[in-house]
């Protein structure tokens, strides 16, 4: 995304650390794993093997997925659990195997698919975490992949909190027959994908190699936090205001260096040092054009903080 530079600025190297060059100790505090969840275990198993296997204090997982359905499951290690509340918002890519019950012609199957794009309403299934009751869900993107028979393969982009079993069911009503989900694999959580993910045996295999004393496999499967917060709009600020944003102040508009063109009021925003480090996610009071022009005024209420405070002060 086009990036407003507002005033160019130097960082100072005694402060902070970019990302990528942060010590594997650090990493396995303050990273991520995007683990290929198999058959079987839930996904607070899944965290607590994780957690087990790095010896760290806590992990937390980003959205539940059934017992039965692999994928993508975003494991935040140690002090980055606090970010899993800004990954369970993102939008989820799943590729389901579904059956329905009855010959149905192809180009009616086509038709169906194509009317279930944009804004649907469901009711969650019975067995949920959530109160049963209508919700409306976007669907992005809803692409049949193949079709054999009552056998259909098909990849759905979707927004946080769709139900993909029901939203099978629903397909086969819409077609006059019934419906069920056979396979469902997820392969994306915002950033993370089935092209960066690792299965639990390849992070233990990785970790014991790291204190035999060689890290490079751990560093290949965990990442930064910064990671989990690139589709989200970004502003970088001055070395100077830094720590008054670690001490929970709202970000005022001359302590700005740069940011991403298209911020509108009241969006979620990640806000960064001039080293790329996640300090805190805050809220938009109004747009990138807005606070590219003005000098003066609060421009993001801040919400969470990360980064410890004095960590940019002498």
């Amino acid at each position: 995304m086009p990036v407003l530079i507002k005033k160019e600025a130097k960082t100072n190297n005694k402060f902070g650390c970019n990302p990528l060059e942060r010590t594997t100790e650090t990493l396995i505090k303050y990273g991520l794993v995007n683990i290929n969840k198999q058959q079987g275990p839930t996904s607070h198993q899944v965290s607590d093997m994780v957690q087990k296997i790095l010896n760290i204090n806590k992990a937390g997982h980003s959205g539940t997925l059934d017992p039965n359905v692999t994928g993508c499951l975003v494991i935040a290690l140690d002090k980055a659990t606090r970010v899993i509340d800004t990954l369970l918002k993102e939008g989820k890519e799943y590729v389901c195997l579904m059956r329905i019950h009855s010959e149905i012609p192809k180009d009616k199957i086509e038709r169906t698919f194509k009317s279930y794009l944009g804004k649907i309403e469901q009711l969650p299934p019975v067995r949920s975490a959530i109160k049963r009751q209508l919700r409306t869900r976007e669907i992005y993107d809803l692409k049949i992949l193949e079709l054999d028979g009552q056998n259909i393969l098909f990849r759905v982009k979707c927004q946080a909190g769709t139900y993909i079993r029901k939203l099978c069911h629903d397909i086969g009503l819409s077609l006059g027959t019934n419906a069920h989900m056979v396979q469902l694999v997820r392969t994306q959580v915002g950033p993370f994908n089935d092209k960066n993910w690792h299965s639990l045996h390849d992070l233990k295999d990785a970790y014991e190699t790291y204190k035999e004393g060689n890290d490079k496999l751990l560093r290949e499967i965990i990442v930064p936090i910064e990671f989990s917060v690139q589709t989200l709009p970004r502003i970088w600020v001055f070395d100077s205001t830094v720590d008054p944003l670690c001490h929970g102040a709202d970000l005022s508009m001359p302590g700005i260096s740069k940011l991403e063109d298209y911020i509108e009021e009241r969006d979620l925003v990640a806000i960064l040092t001039l080293k790329n480090e996640l300090i805190c996610l805050g809220e938009s009071l109004t747009t990138a054009k807005k606070m590219y022009k003005n000098s003066s005024g609060r421009a993001v209420k801040t919400k969470k903080v990360f980064m410890e405070r004095k960590t940019y002060t002498n």
